[in-house]
């Protein structure tokens, strides 16, 4: 009987992660503090930068929205990895699954992209700072953050359609804890190589064009901050970019090693660690390594709870 109601479910069934009770209780209790905190921490900075007018500035626009999409991302995946433990009822219907694979998607280029622009404000800061408030300025941050959105959703818009296009007849069964593009194409009977390559062309041009530009502003910004002079000012500018490399560091290393990696060279249990990394922890820690070498964010933190007390 419970064979024949999966046969006639027009959906899929989410493996998970673990098979034992034990397991699962231990994933369920780690991912729902996990997640707590990343929604805590998240919005606790967004509310920080809000409220304190010295962080209305072209950096802690960008760190706000990095914060909305961490907790975007986060959110599209954990609830229903819970609800499942919980419930032990594993299935997601197509239309579910399709929605869950345009927010994570949507949100992860979202980053991407997002995270070249933070480069490139820091560039311009460190390199270039008798401009910077001529070049950024908020028309231009706003433009900046609107592209990064509108990339995301388009890609996402173009890649999942077309993923649920194809015939999955081989299983339903989802050996992942979420809906991602590629453990979705080896259900497939169909073969999957165009998309396959138009996937890998678009993290290509997106992912690794974001990536680069990446590296080339923090090439030139640590150039320019060995000729600082005053070993503060040095000191300064470095705790900032460190900051931001160990971010970029933690996302773009699992990214990569997801969509541009053959994916016979996988394995089920390599792919779910890898996505854990960055839908689940980077979230987490995005904030958390900004904040901890911030003075910016630690004064306004303890004003706030002053204010409180």
């Amino acid at each position: 009987m419970e064979i024949s109601n999966e046969t006639s479910f027009n959906g899929f069934f989410l493996l998970g992660l673990a098979d034992t009770s034990y397991l699962k209780a231990l994933n369920m209790v780690t991912f729902l503090i996990m997640y707590i905190l990343t929604l805590s921490i998240n919005s606790l900075l967004i509310i920080m930068v809000k409220i304190n007018l010295r962080l209305h500035t072209p950096m802690y626009f960008f760190l706000s929205n990095l914060s909305i999409i961490d907790i975007g991302i986060s959110s599209s995946v954990v609830p229903k990895l819970i609800i499942i433990t919980i419930t032990q009822d594993k299935s997601i219907s197509r239309h579910d699954c399709a929605l869950q694979m345009f927010f994570h998607s949507s949100l992860v280029v979202t980053e991407s992209i997002l995270l070249a622009c933070m480069a490139y404000d820091r560039y311009i800061a460190i390199c270039k700072p008798l401009h910077y408030n001529t070049l950024m300025n908020m028309g231009f941050c706003l433009s900046l953050v609107a592209v990064s959105w509108a990339v995301g959703c388009i890609s996402a818009g173009i890649h999942v359609p077309y993923t649920f296009q194809l015939p999955f007849c081989r299983s339903h069964h989802i050996n992942h804890f979420f809906c991602e593009i590629p453990i979705l194409l080896r259900l497939s009977c169909q073969d999957t190589w165009l998309h396959e390559i138009t996937m890998y062309i678009s993290a290509c041009t997106l992912g690794l064009i974001a990536f680069i530009l990446t590296l080339f502003s923090y090439a030139y910004i640590i150039s320019t901050i060995l000729n600082i002079r005053s070993t503060e000012g040095r000191h300064k500018a470095f705790s900032t970019c460190a900051s931001h490399l160990t971010v970029i560091s933690l996302y773009y290393g699992p990214l990569m090693f997801m969509y541009l990696r053959p994916h016979s060279r996988n394995s089920p249990n390599t792919e779910k660690t890898v996505s854990i990394i960055y839908t689940v922890v980077t979230p987490m820690l995005n904030p958390i390594i900004y904040s901890i070498r911030n003075k910016d964010i630690k004064v306004t933190m303890r004003g706030t709870l002053n204010k409180q007390s």
